[in-house]
This record gives C-alpha cells, structure tokens and sequence, in this order.
C-alpha cells in the first residue's frame, strides 16, 4: 500500500462526486511530467489525500487500476489534478 497526495482544486467536485481521477499524459507543450507519469503507479488499496481550497477535503482508496480515458467533459477548461 501506497500513499498519494492529489492536487485537485477546479476539478475536485468532479473527480470526488465521479469517483474517480484524471490527469493528462504529458504537460501542454506535450512534455514529460512526473506527476502525470505517478497515475499509472497507483495500485488497488492505495490510499489518496484529496487536497482542495487549501485543505485536504476527501481520502479515498484506490478500487481499480488506471486505465486511459479522454479528458472528462465536466472538467471544461479546468486544468487536471496532478499527483505528487
């Protein structure tokens, strides 16, 4: 078991009320992240600190494995949460 810290703020109702996360694959200019990179590490049982308006609002644990998806329609032009 592993922990992860995620950085939501815009997208926070979203991906709390959706029960899930999302972070892009690479940054705008289409460049590595690390950040991004972490989503693909998080394993089932993992446990997440959902961090919001400056408070840790939600911990939740992982109950599936990562899978690619497309940019969720609710988020707009939110940017993605980010892990570190």
């Amino acid at each position: 078991m592993r922990y992860w810290w995620v950085n939501q703020n815009q997208t926070y109702k979203a991906e709390v009320g959706g029960g899930y996360m999302w972070s892009p694959k690479t940054n705008k200019d289409g460049g590595f992240n690390r950040f991004y990179e972490n989503m693909k590490e998080i394993d089932v049982g993992d446990i997440v600190f959902c961090f919001a308006d400056a408070l840790i609002k939600t911990v939740g644990v992982v109950s599936s494995s990562d899978r690619s998806a497309e940019k969720p329609k609710e988020f707009g032009k939110a940017d993605a949460a980010s892990f570190a």
